[in-house]
């Protein structure tokens, strides 16, 4: 058994992907529509689906906003430096909220940022 991918419900596909590729260097895999169900779904990643968890967008046709609750916590994404990381996703718009630094209580170094959502991505150095 393994995870396959984690679903987030986004208002704006096309920034969302603009977001996810762009800002966080990940790659659209597949993209479909489903007429008869208004959604669409992308499925993005760091890798084939065959071997990688990927990330799954729903776009609800109509639907631009959601809300996002309180049980939701963060994706996590290693990086090799977290650093530089936040660096270059400040250059390329992308909004940090937690800057680079040790974790609360260890050492180990540690960022957020936020995508258009507001849904929170936990850098993590390795």
């Amino acid at each position: 058994m393994r995870i396959l991918h984690t679903m987030l419900r986004v208002g704006d596909l096309e920034r969302s992907l603009l977001f996810y590729t762009d800002i966080l260097g990940m790659t659209l895999l597949r993209r479909q529509d489903y007429p008869e169900g208004k959604f669409t779904l992308a499925f993005l990643g760091y890798g084939a689906e065959s071997n990688n968890t990927v990330l799954e967008l729903t776009f609800n046709w109509g639907v631009h906003q959601y809300d996002l609750g309180n049980a939701f916590g963060h994706i996590a994404i290693a990086v090799e430096d977290v650093y530089q990381a936040c660096a270059a996703i400040k250059a390329r718009g992308g909004k940090v909220v937690r800057e680079a630094g040790p974790m609360q209580g260890g050492t180990r170094i540690l960022a957020f940022i936020e995508d258009p959502d507001g849904y929170k991505i936990e850098l993590l150095g390795q």
